[in-house]
Formats: C-alpha cells, sequence, structure tokens
C-alpha cells in the first residue's frame, strides 16, 4: 500500500503532483498554516508530513501523530522542528539546503541596496505626486560602493553575498563560530570579534542559524557599537535581533537603516512599530521566492520525503541517527 503523507500547503511546480502519484496524500487547502487541531487530524495514520517553517513540529505533535516516521521541511532551516524530540520518537527529519543560496543572496544584497539608497522611500515619494523638481539635497542616500560589510555567519548564502560585495570593491569582515581559512583567501574577507565587526562596518548582514546561542545576539549593546551611519540587514531568522532594541535604535538615529526579510514573528504585525519607519525596508520573508527556486525546493523536499518512507537514505537528513544501518 502507498505510505499515507500529509501536506501543509499547496507547492509550486510539478513536485505535488509527482508525490500524490507515489503516495495517498492530504493537502491542507489554504494559504495559512492549518491549525494544530487540523495538523493532528491530518496526521492520524499518516507516515510523512511534508512543511513549511511555519508549521511547530514539537513533542506534543508527535505524541499525539505516532505514525509518522518522516517530516520533510521545505526550508534550508527547520528551527520550526523540534528535532531532539524527533530523534527520540525514531522519526527522521530532512530538510532543503542549498538550492536557495543565491537567490536569497540576491535578496539580501537588494536590502542593502534598497536601505542604503533608500529606493522605497523614493518610490512611495514619486507616486505621492510630492516630486516637484530635480533637488541636489532630495532623498541623499549612502554609498554601497567602497564601504565595509559585516557578514555575521558565513555559510553558503554569507559567502555568496560575499562574492556580490566584492563587485561593489566592499571592504569584507566576518564573524562566526570558527575561521574558514580557504574563503578568507578565496573572497578576501577578514575574521574579526563581532564588536570589532559592528564597530568597523557600514552594513552588517546576518546569516547565522537559530539556535539558543544566536537568539537575541544583536540586541542593545551590539547596536550601540554600530556607527550612525551603519545598516543591520537580516535575510536570516527573526529571532536573532531583539526587535524593540532596534526600533528604538532606528527611531533615536543611532543607525541610519534597517532591511528586514524575517520577524521574530510571522506574519508580521501591520501595527508592529518597526512598520511605522521609513528608514525600515521591510519584506514578506520572500528570500528564496523566485518561480524557480521555489520549485527547486519543492522537487527536494519531495526526493527527501520519498527517500525516506521508500527505505533509502534521503538527500538532506538532520538527524541521520535514526536511520537504520544501510538506510
Amino acid at each position: 500500500m502507498k505510505a499515507r503523507v500529509y501536506l501543509t500547503r499547496h507547492l509550486p511546480g510539478e513536485a505535488q503532483s509527482r508525490l500524490k502519484a507515489r503516495v495517498q496524500l492530504t493537502v491542507w487547502p489554504a494559504a495559512t498554516p492549518p491549525p494544530r487541531e487540523e495538523l493532528v487530524r491530518g496526521l492520524a495514520g499518516a507516515e510523512g508530513l511534508l512543511c513549511l517553517l511555519t508549521d511547530t513540529v514539537d513533542e506534543a505533535l508527535l505524541d499525539a501523530c505516532p505514525s509518522v516516521r518522516v517530516v520533510s521541511v521545505c526550508a534550508a532551516g527547520y528551527n520550526n522542528v523540534d528535532v531532539a524530540a524527533a530523534t527520540r520518537h525514531g522519526v527522521l527529519v530532512t530538510h532543503t539546503p542549498g538550492v536557495l543560496t543565491e537567490t536569497t543572496a540576491d535578496l539580501a544584497f537588494g536590502l542593502i541596496l534598497a536601505a542604503a539608497r533608500r529606493l522605497v522611500e523614493a518610490d512611495r515619494f514619486t507616486r505621492s505626486g510630492k516630486w516637484e523638481a530635480w533637488d541636489p539635497g532630495l532623498l541623499l542616500g549612502h554609498d554601497v560602493h567602497g564601504s565595509c560589510l559585516g557578514l555575521i555567519g558565513l555559510g553558503r548564502i554569507g559567502r555568496a553575498v560575499a562574492r556580490r560585495a566584492r563587485g561593489f570593491s566592499m571592504e569584507l569582515l566576518y564573524h562566526g563560530p570558527r575561521r574558514h581559512p580557504e574563503a578568507e583567501e578565496e573572497l578576501g574577507v577578514c575574521y574579526v570579534s563581532l564588536p570589532e565587526l559592528l564597530v568597523r562596518s557600514d552594513f552588517v548582514s546576518l546569516h547565522a542559524p537559530l539556535t539558543a546561542a544566536t537568539r537575541g545576539m544583536i540586541g542593545r549593546a551590539e547596536l550601540g557599537l554600530m556607527r550612525p551611519t551603519a545598516f543591520l540587514i537580516n535575510t536570516s531568522r527573526g529571532e536573532l535581533v531583539d526587535e524593540q532594541a532596534l526600533y528604538e535604535a532606528l527611531a533615536e538615529g543611532r543607525i541610519a537603516g534597517a532591511g528586514l526579510d524575517v520577524y521574530a514573528r510571522e506574519p508580521v504585525d501591520p501595527g508592529h512599530p518597526l512598520l511605522t519607519l521609513a528608514n525600515v525596508v521591510a519584506l514578506p520573508h520572500i528570500g528564496s521566492a523566485t518561480l524557480a527556486t521555489r520549485a527547486r525546493m519543492a522537487e527536494l523536499a519531495v526526493d527527501n520525503l520519498l527517500e525516506a518512507l521508500e527505505g533509502r537514505r534521503p538527500p538532506h537528513p538532520v538527524n541521520p541517527e535514526v536511520l537504520t544501518p544501510g538506510g
């Protein structure tokens, strides 16, 4: 018999059709995440779950759904899953790294440009009919070329952003839990302490995973080290930043601006204080949102799920220790 799978959102591209041909598939039809009770109901008797970062998979859910063997997350991150709990339950967790690297790096650099050159403000200004004449003092921004970019995290996406920054003749600094000598040689990035990076950088771009150690890593003290002309860019995880401290730093002019694609709670409340500020470019978590990349993510999430359900080692397991020998 075909394995039963619950899918928490429709997938782009052809991946969903391919999955439907191989399993008994149930799909949550709405664009918003299924409520917990619906998720439990949908997973009754199911062996596989294909979900997004917005779907919480914790001990309670796994207790309530003992038939689940595989959780395939259609994202590079997997902080929506309690991996330790999944491992205790013998549930394999998979994710989709790599395929979104270049696309997310494009967006991160786009946010650098948009925040520095006040592109969103300028668009609104033009549409509002306020543009009356060319003015040498109108909407003055900050140069990106020749400036200093500090990367917090030098994984796949951090390195891809660094490659883009070289085309703008930027000085490149980075900080992380360990040094990367090969990247230093290839990209010309210089390893520094976090305080030094914050003090020296014109743009601070976050590319760290969300862990107990990184949660809230950018708070009042760290923002206080940044230049009043500096910008914070976050395309990683919203919880890396103390949002209240960021709001205060931006509102008081202690830093120049921010480009945000992620937030501590998503979707971000339209009344969030950060959204009231003109010096914030705010996007709805679209780092990987291109037709090609989202389709590749869906294909890889389906590959992970099918391989695991059919007894083979999937391309990207998070907790491979639950695999049986040879699996």
